[in-house]
């Protein structure tokens, strides 16, 4: 717990001393990895000042024995390094529910579960001349409600998105 509070406090004092780069004031794309089956992800940034902004996402994934789908918020600091390369970080939630639809272990058949998880992100990102962002981003997600799994899930993923 020392460690959250102390991480927090650094984001929120490197966020006050970052300096100032442009941000898009809105992007929309996809951000494609991998977080135990959540692939795909339509996924929006709305710019709130000169180096935050508000990440939201929608994801679904249809598999053999469950159809899922997730919706994300994300806070997310943004700090330039040089140029369009911008690095950030940021907390947020993920929300969801799952279907399983067949004999899946330690499920009745046709069972519903909804889910609720606490999320960070950590990432890199490259802004091109013209409207394109690309970024690889790591985003740990831990359980607060989830009777299905309550564990640690990684995501590494990589998002292209459209600046407007």
């Amino acid at each position: 717990m020392k460690h959250t509070i102390y991480t927090l406090l650094l984001f929120i004092g490197l966020s006050a001393t970052a300096i100032g780069q442009e941000i898009s004031p809105n992007a929309i794309g996809l951000r494609l990895g991998d977080n135990n089956g959540f692939s795909t992800e339509v996924n929006y940034q709305r710019a709130l000042s000169e180096n935050n902004r508000l990440e939201l996402g929608l994801s679904w994934r249809t598999g053999n024995n469950f159809d899922a789908i997730k919706g994300t918020g994300i806070y997310q600091w943004v700090w330039n390094i040089d140029g369009g390369l911008n690095w950030y970080a940021g907390a947020g939630a993920s929300v969801g529910s799952f279907d399983v639809d067949d004999d899946f272990p330690g499920f009745d058949n046709n069972d519903s579960e909804f889910f609720l998880n606490a999320a960070g992100d950590i990432g890199i990102e490259y802004r091109f001349d013209f409207p394109l962002l690309l970024s690889l981003d790591f985003r740990p997600e831990v359980a607060i409600l989830n009777d299905f799994d309550d564990s640690l899930e990684f995501d590494v993923a990589l998002g292209i998105r459209y600046l407007f």
